[in-house]
């Protein structure tokens, strides 16, 4: 059953005291907390307490909960916020036009400074159980340090992929580092790896041990699998300031060679310790995710866990609810984002990950508290692995739902050592992984056509690699994982061209579109709630029968088409967003912005 993450103990809860809140007299004094970090961090028990704090800044207001997760990774060429068409400071966040005085994150309490707290947090930690402990392998004190370390590397993995270059702290802070200038991300890269490398050694797999009998909690399949990302981020192509280029890094440390190596030998070990897998069908994934099925060594790796009042999955990207009905009680919900409305016609039809990942139609206003489905606008789909349908729980909160944040999931994985197979070894290595992705996708008698054969096709590394891209985004449309992919690949906006040209064809139905049915023709089944829907497959241009409703289904004009990222801007040059004004000024003119973000100055 989900918990809600508690600090044990009002000693612990002291150790966490925000340092903005410091005085010099504090700063100058003799360590505060040493005798109760020799009790707490000798003891497993009360050390559990203070790292599971570490993951309490995940669920404040303005945190991951409410201005992170509902606003990173949008807009890509599979997903975009569903109203990009209008001037907002929301919109500004995903068309690639943030300004650094936003008003939804220009505050003290924004996720950047949460994130230094889960930081901070974790360098107590980390610090406390090396000096006080004895966290050896196989041990809960070392499981514990395993977890901060990890815990602490995710925080910064998240850091970098929204700012680029941030200050760098691996110790609690002092007086002397209470105001720090960026640090190149190169190097906190070096130091994550090489702390999840450690932290490898220390935590146990999935379900060996009570530590990890949950998604919530960290285990070394994780671990390992997030290194492989960080190693494969690490050696990509981002932006770098001074000058603003879209580069690979030029450590050698971070080469693709040496990366790529690393990654698929993590990934490697994942796969062949069998304490994890894909789901048995991709509806089933997403149905034991809405249902909150935390049982480790499936198909999720590590999920964020939000208690039954916090978090916001649901809420922001579930199937859009116009009020409150037999499924919910939070009202008019789900639905701020959706996959642009090629995606769908982009799947094969017998692709079975296409269904649940784009839904047609939202909830209509309920009548006597039940709410049946109803057809929208061809422009405004939604993300259907997200469903209040789908849950146990009937959610009251106002304004949060409880579902955690699926963080890495296995098929991850599989992308990671297909693509570095590829690069390293060619597609015949690759192709065993790529395989295994398609099986799930496709019914068993299509697996001669639709996996053997398509795959073994691809007997070069550019085709293979191009293949893994489109494939990435049948799989993982609706996670907000396909930015930071596009950016590494060096095609974020190649990708976002390509799709406005695509969406500007569905528009005219010319080009790959051109068979896309202009009418819906639906009905009700028996249950008189859920719809039955002709049309959407190219070529069911004629009505089913007269029994049936018909609906145009081309609402697609210039000023949606256009939204995916604003008109002049360049999104290869806003990878990252701005650091926020509130930051920038406290931060003792150790802070600027840079790739050319106006109001640098301090």
């Amino acid at each position: 059953m989900k918990h809600i993450i508690i600090i044990s103990g009002i000693i612990i809860a002291g150790l966490f005291s925000s340092c903005q809140e410091l005085s010099d007299d504090f700063l100058d004094a003799p360590a505060k907390s040493t005798l109760e970090e020799s009790i707490i961090f000798s003891n497993a028990g009360l050390a559990k307490g203070a790292v599971d704090g570490i993951m309490e800044p995940f669920g404040q207001t303005n945190s991951y909960r409410g201005r992170f997760l509902p606003w990173y990774g949008l807009n890509t060429d599979t997903e975009w916020y569903n109203t990009s068409q209008t001037a907002s400071d929301n919109t500004d966040l995903c068309v690639y036009d943030a300004k650094w005085n936003n008003a939804n994150m220009n505050t003290t309490n924004n996720v950047w400074a949460m994130m230094y707290s889960g930081i901070e947090r974790a360098n107590i930690c980390i610090r406390g159980i090396r000096d006080f402990g004895d966290p050896r392998p196989g041990t809960e004190l070392g499981q514990l340090l395993g977890e901060a370390l990890t815990l602490r590397a995710i925080y910064y993995a998240d850091l970098m992929k929204t700012w680029g270059d941030v200050p760098a702290r691996f110790e609690p802070i002092n007086k002397e580092t209470l105001y720090l200038e960026k640090s190149n991300r190169d190097v906190i890269y070096k130091q994550l790896i090489a702390d999840l490398g450690e932290a490898a050694t220390l935590v146990a797999w999935p379900n060996q041990s009570s530590s990890t009998n949950t998604v919530e909690r960290i285990n070394k399949t994780f671990v390992k699998a997030f290194r492989a990302r960080l190693a494969m981020v690490a050696s990509g192509f981002q932006l770098y300031p001074n000058p603003d280029v879209v580069r690979r890094s030029t450590d050698p440390e971070l080469s693709v060679p040496l990366m790529y190596q690393l990654a698929l030998n993590e990934c490697r070990d994942v796969i062949q310790s069998g304490t994890a897998h894909l789901e048995t069908t991709f509806e089933g994934l997403w149905r034991k995710y809405n249902e909150e099925d935390i049982t480790a060594g499936g198909e999720s790796l590590w999920e964020i866990p939000f208690a039954d009042g916090r978090g916001r999955m649901l809420f922001t990207f579930a199937v859009r609810h116009s009020g409150v009905d037999q499924f919910q009680a939070q009202g008019s919900r789900g639905g701020s984002a959706g996959p642009l409305p090629t995606v769908f016609y982009d799947f094969d039809e017998t692709d079975s990950r296409r269904d649940v990942t784009c839904v047609p139609y939202k909830w209509s206003s309920p009548v006597n508290g039940i709410a049946k489905q109803e057809l929208g606008k061809s422009d405004l789909w939604y993300f259907g692995k997200y469903r209040y349908e789908w849950m146990k729980r009937y959610v009251t909160s106002t304004n949060d739902d409880g579902v955690n944040k699926i963080y890495m999931r296995y098929a991850e994985v599989l992308f990671m050592a297909a693509e570095a197979a590829n690069e390293l070894e060619g597609p015949t290595a690759a192709a065993p992984y790529l395989k295994e992705i398609r099986k799930r996708a496709f019914a068993s008698e299509l697996h001669a056509q639709k996996v053997d054969a398509y795959v073994n096709a691809l007997t070069t590394k550019q085709a293979m690699f191009d293949a893994i891209v489109k494939e990435h985004m049948y799989e993982f449309t609706g996670e907000m994982e396909r930015k930071q992919a596009l950016i590494r690949w060096n095609l974020l906006k190649a990708k976002l061209d390509e799709a406005k040209v695509k969406m500007s064809d569905l528009q005219n139905r010319t080009g790959e579109y051109a068979d896309v049915p202009t009418t819906l023709y639906y009905k009700y089944q028996e249950d008189n709630i859920t719809l039955d829907v002709y049309g959407l497959n190219r070529g069911e241009t004629v009505s089913p029968g007269s029994d049936y409703s018909s609906s145009t289904w081309n609402s697609l004009v210039d000023t949606k088409v256009n939204s995916l990222y604003k008109t002049g801007v360049n999104p290869d040059n806003r990878q990252f967003w701005p650091i926020w004004q509130v930051f920038i000024e406290a931060s003792n003119k150790q802070l600027v912005n840079d790739y050319g973000y106006q109001n640098i100055a301090n």
